[in-house]
């Protein structure tokens, strides 16, 4: 049995791993691993991508300024989670302001460390990234479109960075990006859905807040229609094997996602509608294997 201690150490551990989203910096580790080993360099040998402690450090340095993202992101945040979600906002606020604080600073330092180990250019287009989220955090969230539009640029930007690594700019690379930056802006969309209560209270003006849902409903139902050119373009035009089969069964997860979309109006519906477009974003993190089954089977045999 954990005494007392232990158990207050433990709460405050999952309080930090809350705050940080521990499991979203996984995810997103794991696909910039899985890009680059079956998208931006399928030629190299799987241990010279999976042992580049340049890429090894470019992915460290991308995790620490996301985690430092996500605290800073919570600081400016607290009282409207409070509204939003009261049970999280208090096992978040196990972790003091001040204890936060000091991690988002000591991440981003960090990250700037590891990106030195590459080059000044990686120093450099992380201090960008870095303030960017800042930015965003403290000033950019509250205004209507710039906010969804900064943040699905943001969430992105961590693939841009070994993108430029392997130099590697074939079109296929900026259409997958295209599809992946119109799911996350509509997550973003949804998000203020979920969120309308405490952007109403807070005055951050996002599109449920100024214009009223059924407006938020027509643009996620627009984005979700414009997800198709790059769908149907990767499917039609690109080589990406058994890869096809997630963007055949991403179109029917948008049109259960559309139809289920116009006849919520309630906070759980939309809560179910966020947990959709995160499955399509997750599956298809694991779906880059099927890009090209023989070289995963040829590189594990």
């Amino acid at each position: 049995m954990l005494n007392r201690k232990q158990k207050h150490f433990l709460l405050k551990f999952f309080s930090l791993f809350s705050v940080v989203r521990g499991y979203n910096i996984l995810i997103i580790v794991l696909a910039q691993y899985l890009t680059s080993v079956y998208i931006l360099a399928p030629r190299l040998p799987l241990r010279g991508v999976l042992f580049d402690v340049n890429l090894l450090m470019l992915v460290l340095a991308s995790a620490c300024v996301i985690a430092g993202g996500y605290i800073i992101n919570n600081f400016y945040d607290s009282e409207k989670d409070l509204i939003n979600r009261p049970n999280k906002t208090m096992l978040d606020r196990l972790v003091s302001q001040n204890t936060k604080l000091s991690g988002y600073f000591a991440l981003n330092f960090l990250s700037v460390i590891f990106a030195s180990y590459v080059s000044f250019k990686a120093v450099v287009f992380f201090s960008i990234y870095i303030f960017g989220i800042w930015f965003y955090s403290h000033k950019l969230k509250k205004y209507l479109f710039v906010g969804n539009i900064t943040a699905a640029i943001l969430a992105v930007v961590p693939f841009f960075a070994v993108f430029i690594y392997y130099k590697n700019f074939d079109l296929v690379i900026f259409v997958h990006a295209t599809f992946l930056f119109l799911l996350i802006s509509m997550r973003e969309v949804i998000k203020d859905l979920v969120n309308l209560k405490g952007d109403l209270v807070q005055n951050y003006q996002t599109i449920p807040v100024v214009y009223g849902p059924k407006t938020a409903k027509r643009m996620l139902t627009l984005l979700s229609v414009l997800t198709l050119i790059p769908t149907v373009l990767l499917i039609a035009k690109f080589e990406i094997g058994y890869m096809n089969f997630y963007f055949f069964g991403s179109i029917l997860a948008l049109i259960v996602f559309v139809s289920i979309l116009w006849f919520s109006n309630q906070k759980l519906h939309y809560i179910i509608l966020h947990t959709i477009l995160k499955f399509i974003i997750v599956i298809g993190v694991f779906s880059i294997v099927l890009i090209n089954v023989d070289l995963v089977l040829n590189r594990i045999f």
